[in-house]
């Protein structure tokens, strides 16, 4: 037999029967039988999972999410590779909720550290997590979130210079940063590479979120001319950013990176800024003109 066949073989062996909360039963591999066949198969915990889906038997952390994105979507998760810049607000809690979906590489960029303004907000930013750097805390929480994910982290501010060869292989990115300038270098790269990229905002009670397709910007239309302007920040250092509104919106962009990565339909179109207002309770589309 070849190393598959026994791969097969050893999931197959372990896999346990299970009824869901609809009734119906299924096949499913533990956290606990994962860990033991990657080890005794000197491969990773990602591949076991992909291998097991792939036979139709669904690792139990991810059970309560294959109604929603199936089980080739869940295989698309794990064998995606996400770059989330900006581990902030916005970006803590984006990579809490692509870990626990299964997004199986992400590679998170920030040169920041943790100082009293962000325990706000920040699902990182803790008491004891004062002073150090953000993708440290990132790395450490999704390794007690989902070890199957595989991390890399880059302690630096993202530019035109070092971003194409740390995205290089990105399936799409996330834009979770907070300055205007980044954004725009982060659109630039994304475009040359043919990247989507997930944007994200925040401002106050508000929110916005626009998908941006490769050739397609829409920063300039969204923001204006930034080499016009001068402009280095948004709105959000006026209004601030009250704890749920990074929470909320992080939730909407990770189910935009969501659907694009397991082929899901809804996506908001290349021309469309999502907005929410969380004071009036409403959201809606504008159409952008590039």
């Amino acid at each position: 037999m070849t190393a598959n066949d026994y791969l097969y073989k050893a999931i197959l062996e372990s896999a346990v029967e299970r009824t869901n909360p609809a009734g119906e039963s299924y096949r499913c591999l533990t956290l606990k039988q994962t860990g033991l066949i990657a080890a005794e198969r000197s491969i990773s915990k990602r591949m076991v999972e992909i291998n097991a889906l792939k036979a139709e038997i669904i690792p139990e952390r991810y059970q309560r999410s294959i109604g929603t994105v199936g089980i080739n979507g869940q295989v698309k998760l794990l064998e995606a590779k996400v770059g989330v810049i900006g581990a902030g607000g916005l970006g803590g809690f984006t990579l809490e909720l692509l870990a626990r979906m299964g997004v199986g590489r992400i590679v998170v960029v920030d040169g920041d550290s943790f100082t009293d303004s962000n325990l706000n907000r920040q699902l990182l930013g803790l008491e004891n997590n004062l002073g150090k750097s953000k993708v440290k805390a990132a790395f450490e929480r999704i390794a007690e979130v989902n070890s199957s994910v595989e991390v890399k982290t880059h302690y630096c501010l993202g530019n035109q210079q070092n971003l194409p060869e740390i995205l290089s292989g990105c399936d799409l990115v996330l834009d979770c940063l907070d300055n205007l300038p980044s954004r725009f270098d982060l659109e630039k790269v994304c475009g040359e590479l043919g990247i989507i990229m997930v944007h994200g905002a925040i401002a106050g009670f508000l929110g916005q979120i626009a998908v941006i397709r490769p050739q397609q910007p829409l920063l300039s239309a969204i923001y204006g001319n930034i080499a016009e302007s001068g402009a280095k920040k948004g709105v959000e250092t006026q209004l601030g950013n009250p704890a749920a509104t990074p929470a909320m919106l992080a939730s909407w962009q990770a189910n935009e990176a969501v659907k694009v990565l397991a082929g899901l339909e809804g996506v908001i179109a290349s021309n469309k800024l999502l907005i929410i207002d969380m004071q009036s309770g409403e959201s809606y589309q504008v159409e952008v003109n590039p």
